[in-house]
C-alpha cells in the first residue's frame, strides 16, 4: 500500500502538518508540578451532580498546583447536541463557583490553546489522522451499516467479542486502488485505527493469555487490563472525529497533564492508550472516579443515581430548591476526599479552599450520596454565612426561581433580622438548609404566607384557648424584657390552672390542667401557626407590637 498517497487521497485539503499544530500548541509555561485538568461536558441540555463532582476535582488539582483548570465542550456527537446547552454549562458551572482560567465561555473563546470546542477543530483532527494513514496505522473503512450488521449476528452465534477486528476488518488490507475505485464510485468510509492488538487466547492450562496494557492511575493505582485490538472508528463518515480520537489530540494539544472522569470510561482505557502510543504522546495521568451511588429506599441496597429516578441528580434541582452553592461545594468535597470531614472539624472557620485536596484520598468504590447529609451539611455552611449576604442570595434565587416572593425583600432589615434570629446563641439554631425551605419556615412572619399549620395541646381545654390569649393581650407590654415577659405567661398558666413549672406537672399531674410550657404553646400557634419555633420573644421584637396584638386578635376572632 502507498500509504502518502493514501493519506493525500483522503485528505487533499489539509496542508497543515501536526509539526505546525506542535508549535502553534507549545508546552505550557508552568512551575515544577503543576497540573493542568479540564471539563469536557457534551452539550445535552442536562448538567448532572457527576459534572460538578469531576468538576471540583480538576479545579483543586489545577488550582492548587497553581496549574490551569479549563472548559472544553466535547460536541463531536452532533445527534445528542441541544440547542443553548452550551449557555447552561457555562452558567450551571459558574453559580457553583467553578472557576475556569480559560476555554469556552458565553462569548469568544479565553485563552491561547483554543478552539475550545471540538466541532469547531474539524482540520486538526483530520490533520493527525491523516499522520496515522501515512503510516500505515489506519485505513479508510467502507463496509455498510449492514454488512456490520451481518458480521456482528455471525460473532454473536459464535460467541465471539463483537466489532472489526481481524478477519471481519474486511477494509483493512486493500490497495490503494481498491480504495480510489471505492472513492469514486461514491461509497462512504469511516476512518478506523489499524490495531496491534490481539484477542486473548485460551492456553493450555486453561487461563486466558494475551498482551495487556498497565496503567497508573492516580485514584486506583495501577490497572491492568488486556490490550485493545479493535479496529475502532477515528474518524466518522462526516469527518468529525469520535470522542477516542478528539480527546487524545486535544488533551495532548492543550497540554492536559490530568484527566479526571467517571469509572464508566475504564473499558475504554485500551483504545486510548494505543491512540496515544500511535501519535506518540506521553498518556496524561487518568483519575477515574467513584461512580455516584445512592441507597434504594425500596431495596435498600446502594445503586447508581439514576436520571429517571432521582431528581438530585440534576444540577437544576439544586438550584431550583435553592441550594447554596458553597453548602453543594462543601459536601461533594467530603465525598470526593475521605479526610475532609476530619480536616473541617479541625479547621471550622477555616475558607474550603485552604483544604489539600489529593487523588489519594478519594474512593476507588462507589460513592455514597445522601442528601439529607447534604442538608446537615448545609446548615452548617449558612451558619457561617452572615445574614446579610444570605438575603443576597436568597433575593437572587427567588429572582431567577420564584419571583411569587420577590416581594418578602422589599424590607431588607426586616428580614436580615428574621435570618439572623439564634444564630449568635451559645448553642446556635441550625434551621436554615435551602431556599425554598428557608421561605416556609420564615413564612409566618408575612401576613400572606401565615397559616396555622398545628393544633392546639390536648393538655388545654378548647374553653381556656380565648381565655389564655384575651389574658396575653392584656398583659402584653412589648417593651418587656425576655424575662419579665415569661414571668406574665407563668402568671397566666397559675391562673388558670397550670403547673408554673413543667417538672411540677410532671410530678403532680392530676394537681393541674397541664404546665406553663401548654400555655405558652397556645400564644406560639396563635402567633405563629406552629408549635415549634425559635425564642417568641424574639419573634415578636422582630415582628413588631401591632403585628403580634394583630394576629392574637385575629385568632380570638376566629374562635367565636
Amino acid at each position: 500500500m502507498d500509504n502518502k498517497n493514501l493519506a493525500e487521497l483522503l485528505f487533499p485539503d489539509i496542508d497543515k502538518t501536526p509539526d505546525d499544530y506542535e508549535r502553534m500548541y507549545p508546552e505550557r509555561d508552568l512551575p515544577a508540578g503543576a497540573m493542568v485538568t479540564r471539563l469536557g461536558p457534551s452539550p445535552t441540555g442536562f448538567m448532572h451532580l457527576g459534572n460538578l463532582y469531576g468538576a471540583f476535582a480538576d479545579e483543586r488539582l489545577a488550582h492548587q498546583s497553581d496549574g490551569i483548570f479549563y472548559l472544553r465542550i466535547e460536541d463531536t456527537d452532533d445527534k445528542r447536541y441541544v440547542e443553548g446547552a452550551v449557555e447552561v454549562i457555562i452558567s450551571s458551572l459558574e453559580f457553583f463557583g467553578i472557576r475556569f482560567d480559560e476555554g469556552a465561555t458565553m462569548g469568544d473563546d479565553k485563552g491561547s490553546y483554543g478552539d475550545y470546542t471540538q466541532s469547531r477543530r474539524g482540520p486538526v483532527y483530520q490533520c493527525f489522522v491523516k499522520k496515522l494513514v501515512e503510516e500505515g496505522k489506519a485505513y479508510p473503512c467502507f463496509l455498510t451499516e449492514e454488512e456490520i450488521g451481518a458480521i456482528r449476528e455471525k460473532q454473536e452465534a459464535e460467541k465471539l467479542m463483537p466489532g472489526i477486528y481481524g478477519e471481519y476488518a474486511a477494509c483493512r488490507d486493500w490497495t490503494y486502488e481498491q480504495v480510489k475505485e471505492a472513492i469514486d464510485t461514491g461509497k462512504p468510509y469511516v476512518i478506523r485505527l489499524k490495531s496491534d492488538g490481539k484477542p486473548l487466547s485460551e492456553g493450555e492450562d486453561g487461563k486466558q493469555k494475551g498482551r495487556r496494557v498497565r496503567v497508573n492511575d492516580a485514584i486506583r493505582g495501577k490497572l491492568e487490563m488486556p490490550e485493545n485490538f479493535m479496529d475502532v472508528v477515528i474518524l466518522k463518515k462526516t469527518g468529525i472525529p469520535t470522542y477516542h480520537f478528539a480527546h487524545a489530540v486535544d488533551d495532548h494539544l492543550m497540554r492536559t497533564t490530568h484527566v479526571v472522569r467517571g469509572a464508566e470510561w475504564l473499558p475504554s482505557l485500551p483504545i486510548h492508550v494505543e491512540l496515544f502510543e500511535k501519535l506518540g504522546w506521553e498518556l496524561p495521568v487518568y483519575c477515574h472516579t467513584a461512580q455516584l451511588m445512592k441507597i434504594d429506599e425500596e431495596s435498600g441496597k446502594k445503586r447508581k443515581l439514576s436520571k429517571r429516578k432521582d431528581p438530585e441528580l440534576s444540577l437544576t434541582y439544586y438550584r431550583d430548591q435553592g441550594y447554596h452553592p458553597d453548602a453543594v461545594r462543601e459536601y461533594l468535597l467530603t465525598i470526593l476526599n475521605s479526610n475532609f470531614e476530619e480536616w473541617r472539624d479541625a479547621n471550622p472557620d477555616a475558607p474550603v479552599d485552604d483544604f489539600a485536596f489529593t487523588t489519594e484520598k478519594m474512593s476507588s468504590s462507589g460513592a455514597l450520596f445522601d442528601l439529607n447529609k447534604l442538608n446537615d451539611i448545609s446548615k452548617d455552611v449558612l451558619l457561617r454565612i452572615p445574614a446579610d449576604d444570605l438575603y443576597v442570595f436568597l433575593k437572587d434565587w427567588a429572582a431567577e426561581f420564584a419571583p411569587e416572593y420577590n416581594h418578602l425583600f422589599d424590607d431588607k432589615d426586616y428580614l436580615v433580622q428574621i435570618l439572623d434570629i439564634g444564630r449568635a446563641d451559645r448553642k446556635p439554631r441550625k434551621d436554615l438548609i435551602y431556599a425554598r425551605q428557608i421561605i416556609q419556615f420564615i413564612s409566618y412572619f408575612f401576613d400572606d404566607l401565615f397559616k396555622i399549620e398545628d393544633e392546639m395541646p390536648a393538655e388545654v381545654p378548647a374553653a381556656d384557648i380565648s381565655v389564655i390569649l384575651n389574658a396575653y393581650l392584656d398583659s402584653y407590654d412589648h417593651s418587656d424584657d425576655n424575662g419579665g415577659w415569661f414571668d406574665k405567661i407563668r402568671a397566666i398558666a397559675v391562673d388558670n390552672g397550670y403547673a408554673a413549672k413543667p417538672k411540677d406537672f410532671k410530678k403532680h399531674p392530676d394537681d393541674y390542667k397541664g404546665h406553663v410550657g401548654h400555655v405558652s404553646t397556645v400564644i406560639r400557634i396563635a402567633l405563629m401557626g406552629r408549635a415549634q419555633s425559635p425564642d417568641v420573644w424574639t419573634i415578636q421584637q422582630i415582628m413588631g407590637e401591632e403585628k403580634t396584638r394583630g394576629r392574637i386578635r385575629a385568632y380570638v376572632d376566629g374562635l367565636r
